[in-house]
């Protein structure tokens, strides 16, 4: 892998992608390359509940230096929008977010030209999607994960065949834990993993408890549990909901900020999107490996 620290990242924002039936609003997104190197692969990221296109600098910047064109729509829930709770449109931005992530893929013929000395540097067959917290469960749809209804009748498949592989982070478990509360007014928070079958890295915090679910923290495991192979589950020992500071550098939500934690959440999260977009370039037996052999681990590496 190549050094972050001395790599040249271009960004641009905010790249436009006119409002599609019913949003409302045009679809706002950053792009971040390196500035140098061709057959790019591109991660499309989900921000968290409230968050935008400007958040997660230390995993965006780090993946376009290491490589990756990353895409960073800002959903409708974004603080930066200010839509009101009691806008028609809010019952339903669980599903938007989604849409935006399959805008994203379907208009990277407008993104790629938008940064300076990108076009045909894209490889549009190797596409992944990461996302944190409700980014995460935005972004398991596209990697097979179904929303159940108030019966347990599965929704539709929203899955898409573009995206070869995900990084889900602080992912939301199951719906049969959810607070009452939670079941109210956030009915959309039933997944299924069962038929989650693109290879995805988990990443959980043993010490995330969540005030939407009844159990622990375990709960954020359960996209790696309930799901069939091939998976990698990441738990790293003392995280909480912003796993170390990925949310971005100094924020106010970071309650368990670690440099260190999230140096290591760099690595591996790059190691396996390099592997499982076939870089062949052994980098994820390497980080997984490293982590083993630590005599003071921040976590530890599960596979099936």
């Amino acid at each position: 892998m190549s050094d972050a620290s001395t790599t040249t990242v271009v960004s641009a924002k905010p790249v436009v992608l006119p409002a599609l039936s019913g949003r409302g609003e045009d679809l706002q997104v950053r792009v971040s390359a390196p500035a140098t190197g061709g057959d790019l692969p591109v991660v499309v990221f989900s921000h968290g509940f409230g968050w935008s296109m400007d958040g997660y600098a230390p995993l965006a910047d780090h993946w376009a230096a290491q490589g990756f064109v990353v895409v960073q729509p800002t959903h409708l829930d974004s603080r930066t929008l200010g839509i009101p709770a009691e806008d028609p449109r809010t019952p339903l931005i669980w599903r938007s977010r989604i849409e935006d992530l399959t805008r994203v893929l379907d208009g990277l013929d407008a993104l790629e030209p938008a940064v300076p000395g990108l076009a045909g540097r894209v490889d549009r067959e190797r596409v992944a999607v990461a996302g944190h917290s409700w980014g995460a469960q935005t972004v398991s749809t596209l990697l097979g994960a179904r929303v159940l209804d108030a019966d347990g009748v599965p929704g539709e498949d929203m899955s898409d065949p573009r995206v070869k592989a995900g990084v889900l982070l602080a992912a939301t478990g199951l719906g049969d834990d959810l607070t009452p509360w939670a079941v109210e007014h956030l009915p959309f928070m039933r997944p299924s993993f069962a038929t989650m079958t693109t290879p995805t890295l988990v990443v959980a915090g043993d010490n995330d408890r969540s005030q939407l679910s009844t159990r622990g923290p375990d709960w954020f495991t359960d996209p790696y549990t309930h799901s069939p192979g091939p998976k990698s589950l990441l738990t790293l020992f003392g995280a909480e909901h912003s796993l170390g500071g990925i949310p971005g550098y100094e924020v106010a939500e970071t309650t368990d900020e670690s440099p260190a934690r999230v140096a290591l959440i760099q690595r591996l999260t790059t190691a396996y999107l390099r592997s499982a977009l076939d870089f062949g370039d052994g980098s994820w037996k390497e980080a997984s490996t490293a982590l083993e052999a630590d005599p003071s681990p921040l976590g530890e590496l599960r596979s099936k």
